[in-house]
């Protein structure tokens, strides 16, 4: 049976993990509701209110074009949660199917999965994002894919350890025995009793997610001006940080809380799976 939702349980009861689904609600709930809660449109430009410091009319405050900073950030979530569902869900779903096949399958398909996979974590994972991006094409729908990319092989090898070891169960051998086909065996037998510690990862690589996306935003390889992407915001920003500090800090701590928060929630969900790790 599935161990997923009785560490789910568990986890959440950390102190830990709750301010980290907190802060993971409240950004869920801001990309949800950015139009009723930002007090301008993000892309409106007001050069009387060019680098115009936190007021009451500018909460964090404006940029040099005078665009209201605290309404960028605000629609800058929704880049953030696009990043994690698709980078993070490509890299899931890519390295899972590898590493389920090539645990499952093993021989001359795991050796070919395998070194395809060292192949990739040869490279630095920011030069490989910006080799993907380059032949790619800069823009935000690259940048995500060729995250979700660099990502994949972790999800690959984790998934095949798993495998290796769920296969030699009981119920395993038992479903097999009884002329269960190979594949319904690894779908509904071998997969559901792996995927645990691969969810964990990917609440754990969510902020490492966000951080790579910005990165790419802050190079010019990510989102396009005049999107109102985090990385984006960083860049505008830095060239100013002297004589307007909030353009680039009130970006870089919406970041700095996202990452924070799911981090959070992860290191609690990995302590629970782990034994070792568990602090009773």
């Amino acid at each position: 049976m599935n161990p997923t939702p009785g560490i789910l349980d568990r986890a959440l009861r950390r102190t830990g993990a709750k301010f980290g689904l907190a802060i993971a609600m409240v950004f869920l709930l801001i990309t949800l509701f950015a139009p009723l809660l930002a007090p301008s449109d993000p892309y409106e430009q007001d050069l009387s209110s060019a680098l115009s410091p936190p007021s009451m009319q500018h909460w964090f405050g404006a940029d040099q074009y005078g665009r209201d900073t605290l309404s960028r950030i605000l629609y800058g979530t929704r880049t953030a949660l696009l990043a994690i569902v698709v980078a993070d869900g490509l890299a899931l779903v890519l390295g899972g199917t590898l590493g389920l096949v090539a645990g499952y399958l093993g021989g001359k398909v795991d050796s070919l999965i395998m070194r395809l996979v060292d192949v990739l974590l040869a490279f630095p994972y920011l030069l490989l994002a910006l080799i993907i991006v380059a032949v790619l094409g800069p823009s935000l729908t690259n940048s995500v894919i060729a995250i979700g990319i660099i990502y994949t092989p972790q999800y690959a090898r984790l998934m095949r350890g798993q495998v290796l070891s769920v296969q030699a169960a009981d119920f395993v051998v038992a479903a097999q025995a009884i002329g269960a086909r190979r594949t319904r065996v690894m779908l509904r037998h071998v997969l559901p009793n792996s995927f645990t510690p691969v969810l964990v990862l990917a609440t754990l690589q969510s902020g490492a997610v966000v951080v790579e996306t910005a990165g790419l935003s802050f190079l010019g390889l990510g989102a396009q001006p005049p999107s109102p992407d985090w990385g984006a915001l960083l860049a505008d920003g830095h060239a100013y940080f002297l004589t307007a500090w909030w353009i680039a800090t009130f970006p870089g701590l919406a970041i700095f809380l996202v990452v924070v928060g799911f981090n959070l929630l992860g290191d609690a969900l990995r302590d629970e799976y782990d034994p070792r790790l568990r602090v009773r």
